[in-house]
């Protein structure tokens, strides 16, 4: 990267008696992480020039030159040729800079009635725009590999927990259908927030507006945004779009870390609930016999780095006053950690959830140590009479008889039974079956393995066509 530029070439030197210093230009300069937004800021500035031509602000040659100099540059910039300079600061000034020398004064007028502070803020709703449909694709394969186990495990019961603690039976299918919810909501989130980054700050200028005639709608019209940022100030200054993304993102990647904290207890011997792909796992470099869960281990921990983001952003934000300030430069570095953190764990999840192995075995063996069916035990005796708060004494005792003869509900005899509630009878062997447990709740959003096909069907239906 060339960092030799004369003062004099600055876009703003005019007003300076001497260069900035070395250390300065490294120390102010976004052209290292910035460079992400080159193309974006292409895309931009082509629209920028239409609209300065149509209104009579750049005569049709200097449009085709500056059409046929972009194009160039573009070409540059994917194959890796483009020489970045630090010394230009940021992405837009090597642009210019580059088009500049091309097309001569063509690019010069370029930026007619805008400024770098405009121009970043539609770099950035570009980039962002583009990012958060790259984010809902991958979040859509993450939910259809749930969907596509979901569907083939209706039937395999679990323990459901709570505080950890065996709770009641329900399927596997049901259980990871729970997690396509969470991240049905989030695509609902990302869509919600996509419409506020959808619009043009492009026009406000540094901070006024313009005194030429310019099209802002023309130039929203093209580059495919919603409608404009009506105030000028806020138009510069505004960053809450960015941080609505990463508060997304941070919502999204909580839900992956929950997912991560259960496959790394279902991974464990105590549990054995799931087997994971080796190729997403690693060993010890001492103990041979070890297959660690490391990419759920990792997302968990990088949840927190998006959480860190959010929070860096707000704090970014909370001092300002409008319009633009320098510290606005600090917003990508975060934001684009966090859509790359984001992408890169959807990406890994797909796969990995795809290539999943459940245990049914060990997961039934597990649904039947921890008396999962006393619920159904009460609801059967209220269903004979009992009012709820009797019932569930009565249950309690027997599930107290059954730890003391160290077997399960299903195992005591009906006489056992009986003495716990004289409105046992011979049928309530039936409902003490795991089975009969998952069968009961046959009910929207219940765990009856037709409801739970039913939700897998919906979920499937409501997969974004991306």
């Amino acid at each position: 990267m060339s960092n030799a530029l004369n003062q004099k070439d600055k876009a703003w030197s005019g007003r300076f008696s001497e260069p900035v210093s070395e250390l300065v230009q490294r120390y102010t300069a976004s052209v290292t992480f910035d460079q992400r937004l080159a193309l974006f800021d292409i895309q931009g500035s082509l629209a920028h020039a239409g609209m300065l031509a149509s209104v009579g602000l750049l005569s049709a040659k200097d449009l085709a030159d500056i059409q046929k100099g972009m194009a160039q540059i573009q070409q540059e910039i994917e194959s890796g040729q483009f020489q970045w300079s630090i010394a230009l600061e940021d992405v837009h000034l090597n642009i210019e800079k580059r088009l500049t020398d091309l097309i001569g004064d063509a690019g010069k007028r370029l930026h007619t009635a805008r400024s770098r502070n405009d121009q970043v803020a539609t770099d950035i709703r570009l980039w962002l725009r583009a990012t958060i449909d790259e984010i809902r694709k991958a979040l859509a394969q993450v939910r259809l590999a749930l969907i596509n186990q979901a569907e083939q495990h209706t039937q395999t019961i679990m323990p459901g927990f709570t505080h950890l603690q065996v709770a009641q039976p329900i399927s596997f299918g049901h259980h990871l259908l729970a997690y396509a919810a969470m991240f049905a909501r989030d695509d609902e989130r990302l869509v919600d927030a996509r419409k506020r980054v959808n619009r043009l700050p492009l026009g406000a200028a540094a901070l006024a507006g313009s005194s030429f005639p310019i099209d802002r709608e023309m130039v929203a019209k093209t580059l495919g945004f919603e409608g404009v940022c009506e105030n000028s100030l806020d138009a510069v200054s505004d960053r809450d779009f960015a941080i609505e993304f990463t508060h997304t993102a941070s919502l999204i990647m909580m839900h992956i870390s929950r997912l991560s904290e259960e496959l790394i207890l279902w991974m464990t011997s105590r549990y054995g609930f799931v087997v994971l792909p080796d190729r997403f796992c690693t060993g010890s470099s001492i103990m041979p016999q070890k297959k660690n869960p490391d990419v759920p281990e990792l997302a968990r921990g990088k949840t927190g780095r998006v959480y860190g983001h959010l929070m860096g952003l707000l704090t970014l934000m909370k001092g300002q006053p409008l319009a633009y300030n320098k510290d606005n430069q600090e917003d990508k570095e975060p934001l684009f950690d966090t859509a790359d953190t984001v992408l890169d764990t959807l990406r890994a999840f797909a796969e990995m959830i795809e290539g999943m192995q459940p245990q049914p075995k060990a997961m039934r063996q597990a649904a039947l140590e921890g008396y999962a069916t006393a619920t159904d035990l009460a609801d059967y005796l209220v269903k004979k009479g009992l009012p709820f708060r009797d019932a569930h004494e009565a249950v309690a005792h027997a599930v107290r008889a059954a730890v003391e003869k160290k077997c399960g509900l299903e195992d005591l005899s009906l006489e056992d039974l009986k003495a716990f509630s004289p409105l046992v009878e011979a049928d309530v062997h039936q409902v003490l079956t795991l089975e009969g447990s998952l069968n009961a709740r046959n009910h929207l959003g219940g765990t009856a393995p037709e409801q739970v096909k039913a939700q897998a069907q919906k979920a499937r239906a409501a997969l974004p066509k991306l």
